[in-house]
């Protein structure tokens, strides 16, 4: 017997002594059972077939015994009506152990289309899966032989994954799964050209009506003065005002008026864009030439002249 010289080559070969140990170990499983239940059918009413050997069959549930190593002998007849159901338990050596994913892979074989279900796991290996006719795609449902199915287990570390053909499936046609009535998959790829057909401006109201509301105002405009005239409307302190005030007052009765002039333009020609920005600046010194002009018109009345 050769004993080590040195501690590192000890740990040197124990490194790689557990590393072809890890390397070797497979995942496996046990407990495989498979079932297949019509619906409305109690829970435990099921016989057990173990590859080929029938015990005496059950009406509406039979129970099959699966293996990681060879497939049962005869195809798995699932009705439109039949629930199948798996159960089995994950191993690593041969020891329960809960893996990373458990599917159940179904594939035909003539198209090479093919997809998968997941079991739900627990953590000491456990795993259990449900499949219905209905869960079955139509493109599968059309087969023309019996699918193939395959159970996958397999985790992170670095055991040898289970790719084990289980058993074939045998689905019971219907009318939804014939390839003529199978509603085809989405596919990326060029759409038809979308016309995009936008609302049309907002038209001005008639001129006729326009016309009679101008009218209107004008006409307004002489009963306006004559009952000024008529009241005896206050000028006199126009000049002291103007006096006291010029460019307040100016500005402010200037603005009113640049106002009007903005709404008009924007009735008749401009868009929204552009009356905004000239209301604004019009707005902001109308405010500050009013305050003003109000403060002066204030002083006017606590001390007014003599």
């Amino acid at each position: 017997m050769r004993y080590f010289r040195s501690p590192l080559g000890a740990f040197i070969f124990i490194a790689v002594a557990g590393l072809a140990q890890a390397a070797s170990s497979t995942w496996g499983f046990e407990d495989g059972s498979l079932t297949v239940q019509a619906k409305g059918t109690g829970v435990g009413a099921g016989a057990k077939e173990k590859y080929g050997q029938s015990c005496p069959e059950i009406l509406f549930q039979k129970s099959f015994l699966l293996s990681s190593t060879k497939p049962l002998p005869k195809p798995v007849k699932l009705g439109a009506t039949d629930t199948l159901k798996i159960s089995l338990t994950a191993t690593e050596d041969r020891k329960p152990k809960q893996p990373h994913q458990v599917f159940l892979a179904i594939k035909d074989s003539n198209s090479g289309l093919e997809t998968s279900y997941a079991f739900s796991v627990k953590e000491n290996g456990k795993s259990k899966a449900e499949l219905t006719h209905k869960e079955i795609p139509g493109q599968l449902l059309a087969a023309s032989q019996p699918l193939k199915a395959t159970l996958i287990i397999a985790s992170f570390d670095n055991a040898k994954g289970l790719i084990s053909h289980a058993f074939d499936l045998n689905v019971a046609s219907s009318s939804a799964g014939s390839s003529s009535d199978t509603e085809k998959p989405l596919r990326y790829g060029k759409l038809p050209e979308i016309h995009h057909i936008f609302r049309a401006d907002p038209k001005s109201p008639p001129k006729i009506i326009s016309l009679v509301f101008t009218a209107a105002v004008v006409a307004a405009l002489p009963i306006l003065f004559i009952v000024w005239i008529t009241l005896g409307a206050n000028t006199s302190y126009l000049s002291l005002a103007l006096s006291n005030a010029p460019i307040s007052h100016t500005l402010f009765f200037g603005s009113i008026v640049a106002l009007e002039a903005i709404f008009f333009l924007y009735y008749t020609s401009w868009n929204l864009f552009q009356t905004l920005p000239a209301a604004a600046a019009v707005g902001s010194i109308a405010f500050f030439s009013g305050s003003r002009a109000l403060t002066e018109v204030q002083k006017r009345r606590l001390n007014p002249p003599r």
